[in-house]
C-alpha cells in the first residue's frame, strides 16, 4: 500500500462508502504478513515510497513463488532480482503477463501505471557490452520504481568520443547512473562533463588485477570529479534506488 491508496482508503471510511470494519480488514496485513518462509513488508512502499523488492539470490523457486503470490494479491508491482531461467521459469507459468530479462536477472510483474513520479529523467550509463547485465537491472529498477529512463550503452574511455555523441542525453538528465568495470574511469568523466548527481557502480568485470570490481570500486571512490558517490559491486538495484530518492518529486 502506498500513500495514494492510503489516502483513498481513509477518505472512502470518511465518506462512509467503506465501513471501519471492512477498512480494518484491508489493513489488516498492512505493517507485514508472515508467508512462512519471509515476513512481507506490505508497509514498505507508505515509508519508502517504493515496494519491497524480492532478492532471487539465495531462495528456493519455492520460496520466491509463494512470496511473489502474496505480494501480487495485493494488486501492487512486483520486483524480483538475481533470479536464474529455471526460477523465472516457476514464476512464469503463475504469473504469464509477468516478464523476465535474462540479462538482467530480474523479473516484474506490472499490475499498476507506471507515472512518472521523477524531476527528470534518469540516465544509465553503461561502460561497455560486459557490464550490460548491471545496467540493465539499474535501469529495470528505476523504471518499476517510476523514473523515465535513458539508456546509454557502451561508452567506456576507450573510446570517449563515444560518450560525447550523448551529451545533450547526459545533460537532460536529473540523475546519472554510470556503470563500469576494469579500472572504473567512466563516472569520473561523466562526473566532469555534468552539474547533477552521478552514481557510480563498479563492476565485477576485468582481469586478474581487477580483483572481482575492486579496482574499479577503489578508483570511483577516488574519483577526482565531484559530486560523484559510489555504492557497492554490481549493484545496479541499490544505484536505481538511490537515484529515485534523488528524483522522486515530493508530495503536496
Amino acid at each position: 500500500m502506498n500513500h495514494k491508496e492510503l489516502k483513498a482508503l481513509l477518505g472512502a471510511i470518511r465518506a462512509r462508502d467503506l465501513s471501519v470494519n471492512e477498512g480494518l480488514e484491508r489493513l489488516r496485513d498492512l505493517p507485514f504478513e508472515d508467508a512462512g518462509v519471509a515476513l512481507i513488508d506490505h508497509h514498505r512502499a507508505l515509508r519508502q515510497g517504493v515496494p519491497e523488492t524480492i532478492l532471487g539470490e539465495g531462495k528456493t523457486a519455492g520460496q520466491i513463488a509463494i512470496i511473489v503470490a502474496r505480494m501480487a494479491a495485493k494488486g501492487g508491482n512486483v520486483l524480483v532480482t538475481r533470479l536464474t531461467a529455471g526460477q523465472a521459469e516457476v514464476l512464469a507459468k503463475d504469473h504469464p503477463a509477468g516478464e523476465y530479462d535474462l540479462l538482467a536477472r530480474t523479473f516484474t510483474l506490472v499490475q499498476q501505471p507506471l507515472e512518472d513520479l521523477g524531476r527528470g529523467p534518469v540516465a544509465v550509463v553503461c561502460a561497455g557490452t560486459s557490464d550490460l547485465p548491471v545496467a540493465r537491472e539499474a535501469a529495470i529498477t528505476a523504471k518499476l520504481f517510476q523514473n523515465r529512463v535513458i539508456e546509454i550503452t557502451d561508452v567506456g574511455v576507450a573510446g570517449l568520443h563515444r560518450l560525447l555523441a550523448h551529451s545533450k542525453q547526459l545533460r537532460e538528465a536529473a540523475v546519472i547512473i554510470v556503470v563500469a568495470g576494469m579500472e572504473g574511469a567512466l563516472p569520473s568523466v561523466v562526473g566532469g562533463l555534468v552539474d547533477v548527481p552521478v552514481i557510480a557502480v563498479p563492476t565485477s568485470i576485468g582481469y586478474g588485477a581487477a580483483f572481482g570490481g575492486v579496482a574499479a570500486l577503489l578508483g570511483m571512490l577516488n574519483s577526482c570529479a565531484g559530486g560523484v558517490t559510489v555504492v557497492n559491486i554490481d549493484n545496479g538495484f541499490g544505484a536505481a534506488f538511490a537515484a529515485t530518492r534523488i528524483n522522486r518529486r515530493r508530495e503536496p
